[in-house]
Order: C-alpha cells, then sequence, then structure tokens
C-alpha cells in the first residue's frame, strides 16, 4: 500500500489523490466523487505517509494502524466515525492496544477510522507488500 500519493488537505473532508504536479501546486482527484481539482501551496496537505500515531512506545506510521486496523476487523469495514466517543475509544484500544490514550485524541480517531473507511471502501488497503517483506525476512537463513 502506497500512501505517499494518498494525502488530506486541512478545510476540505476526506481524502485525495495526487495526479499530478502544477505551477503552483499539484492536481488532485478526490476519493470520495472523483472530482479533480488544484491544491495549492498555500494549502496544509499531508500525506498519509508521513503521518504518524502516538503509542506507549514510540511513534507508528498511519500505515501499521491502518494494518492494525485491517487485522482487527477481517479486512471489513471499521465502526463508522461518527458513532459514540466511548465506543470509538473501545474499538480502537482493541484494534490498536498500545496507542497512548492521553496524546491521541477522540478527533483524532474520528478522522484515522474515517480515512480508513475511506480507503477500504475504494479498495487502496493493500498489505500484500507489507506481509511480503516481514514473511520473507532474510530468506537465506530460511534456506538451511
Amino acid at each position: 500500500m502506497d500512501l505517499k500519493k494518498i494525502v488530506a488537505i486541512a478545510g476540505k473532508s476526506g481524502l485525495f489523490r495526487v495526479v499530478n504536479q502544477a505551477k503552483s501546486g499539484v492536481i488532485v482527484e478526490s476519493l470520495t466523487d472523483g472530482k479533480r481539482f488544484p491544491a495549492f501551496l498555500h494549502d496544509r496537505i499531508s500525506s498519509l505517509e508521513e503521518i504518524s500515531v502516538y503509542t506507549t512506545e514510540e511513534d507508528r506510521p498511519l500505515k501499521d494502524i491502518f494494518k492494525g486496523i485491517y487485522d482487527f476487523t477481517g479486512g471489513k469495514e471499521a465502526i463508522d466515525n461518527k458513532s459514540d466517543n466511548k465506543e470509538l475509544k473501545k474499538f480502537f484500544a482493541q484494534a490498536i492496544p498500545d496507542f497512548d490514550e492521553e496524546r491521541v485524541y477522540v478527533s483524532d480517531i474520528k478522522k484515522i477510522i474515517g480515512w480508513y473507511n475511506q480507503l477500504q471502501k475504494n479498495n487502496e488497503l493493500d498489505f500484500s507488500e507489507t506481509e511480503a517483506e516481514t514473511d520473507s525476512g532474510t530468506p537465506e537463513e530460511s534456506a538451511s
């Protein structure tokens, strides 16, 4: 799963795919409705690849968080991000048991679950490359 080209734009709901470079920014396509528009350099654009979540150990990349939710739900859609705050925290704690409850707010959980569900609906959650890297480990050792 390549999250480098999937972005969130401050002030706009949903996720967007970067489809092209422009003179003063990038052209993005909404994952919700497929509409394309320019996002400018002054817009706060965040690649999902660069986002991490606080845990009790060290910060974990968003890709790992999505993988935890994916494994917990069996690859299905997660709880609705508009659910009750207690339900959201309970779900997130079950999927990501080591998340830092003091530094990860319910608003963050809502955003992460909303993003997960949008990626899941658009078949953007492909963890096969991650599993292949993990499974392969060091092939020389497993051959003996």
